[in-house]
C-alpha cells in the first residue's frame, strides 16, 4: 500500500510538471499565434523576423521582459505589490489540476471539480485587486476596482449557466460531464443558447475585447498593472492568457465533450477544441 501511494505521489508530480511545461509553452505561442492571426486579418506580416516565419518572437519577448529593470513605486506596499501577480500566476496555474486531458490524463479527479474552479476563478479576483490598491496609485485603483466589478458581474452568468450543466450531468465532477456527452450528445445542441451566453461571460471573465474595458488605454493607462514592469507585469501576463486558455477548456469540457469525438477519446481532440475556442477568442478581438 504505501509504495502504491508513493507510486500514485509520483506520477501526480510528473503529470504536473509536464502540464505546466505545457502550459508554459502553450502560452508563449499563443501570443505569437493571436498576433499572427490579427496580422492576417488586418493584412499584415505580423512577427516575422525572429526565427523562420516569426517562430522564436515569444522566446525573445520573455528574454526582454525578464532583462528589463524593476521599477517599484516608492510610496507602494512592497509586500503586496510583489505578491499579487504571484498570487494571479499560480491561481492561473492551480485551475488546471482538476482538467482532464483524456479520460487516464489528469492531476486529481475530484468529485468536486467544478465547485472548485468556480472557487478558483473567484480567488482571481483578489490578485487584481490588490496590485491596484498596493500600487498606491489612482490609476491603478481605478484599473483595478474596474476589472473586479467586471469580473465579480460575469462570474454570476457563469455560475448560473452551470446549473443547467449540472442538472443534465448530476454530478459535479469534470470527467462525469464529459463522459455522460460521450454516451448521449453534446451539450451544445441542446444548450446551444447557454453556449452563446457562456461564451460571452467568459470573454468578458478574461478581460479580453470587446470587454477590455477595465484596461482604459486612454483614461487610465493600462489599468491595475500600470505601475508593473519587467517579469512581474509578465507574471500578470502569463496569468491572464493562461485564465484563457483555462476557460476554452471549461468550455470544451461543458459543450463540445471534451476528449470525445465520435467514441474517439484522446488529448489530441481535446486540444484541438481548445484551438477553435481560443481562435475564437483571437477572431473577436481582430474584428
Amino acid at each position: 500500500m504505501l509504495i502504491f501511494n508513493i507510486f500514485n505521489i509520483l506520477y501526480s508530480f510528473i503529470i504536473s510538471i509536464i502540464t505546466l511545461i505545457t502550459l508554459l509553452i502553450s502560452i508563449a505561442y499563443f501570443t505569437l499565434a493571436e498576433r499572427k492571426i490579427i496580422a492576417s486579418v488586418q493584412r499584415r506580416l505580423g512577427p516575422n523576423v525572429v526565427g523562420f516565419w516569426g517562430l522564436l518572437q515569444p522566446l525573445a519577448d520573455g528574454l526582454k521582459l525578464v532583462i528589463k529593470e524593476i521599477i517599484v513605486p516608492r510610496f507602494s506596499n512592497k509586500l503586496l505589490f510583489f505578491f499579487s501577480p504571484f498570487l494571479t500566476l499560480i491561481l492561473s496555474f492551480c485551475g488546471w489540476v482538476i482538467i482532464p486531458h483524456s479520460l487516464d490524463s489528469y492531476i486529481i479527479d475530484l468529485n468536486l471539480s467544478l465547485l472548485y474552479t468556480l472557487v478558483i476563478s473567484a480567488l482571481g479576483v483578489y490578485g487584481i485587486l490588490l496590485a491596484g490598491w498596493s500600487s498606491n496609485s489612482k490609476y491603478a485603483l481605478l484599473g483595478g476596482l474596474r476589472s473586479v466589478s467586471q469580473m465579480i458581474s460575469y462570474e454570476v452568468s457563469i455560475g448560473l449557466i452551470i446549473i443547467p450543466i449540472l442538472l443534465l450531468s448530476n454530478s459535479l465532477n469534470l470527467i462525469d460531464i464529459v463522459f455522460i456527452q460521450a454516451q448521449s450528445v453534446w451539450y451544445i445542441f441542446p444548450l446551444f443558447p447557454l453556449a452563446i451566453i457562456f461564451f460571452i461571460s467568459i470573454l468578458a471573465e478574461t478581460n479580453r475585447s470587446p470587454f477590455d474595458l477595465p484596461e482604459a488605454e486612454a483614461e487610465l493607462v493600462a489599468g491595475y498593472n500600470v505601475e508593473y514592469s519587467s517579469i512581474i507585469f509578465a507574471m500578470f501576463f502569463l496569468g491572464e492568457y493562461g485564465n484563457i486558455l483555462l476557460m476554452s477548456s471549461l468550455f470544451v469540457i461543458f459543450f463540445l465533450g471534451g476528449w470525445d469525438f465520435m467514441g474517439f477519446n484522446s488529448e489530441f481532440i481535446f486540444s484541438l477544441k481548445i484551438i477553435l475556442i481560443v481562435f475564437l477568442f483571437v477572431f473577436v478581438r481582430a474584428n
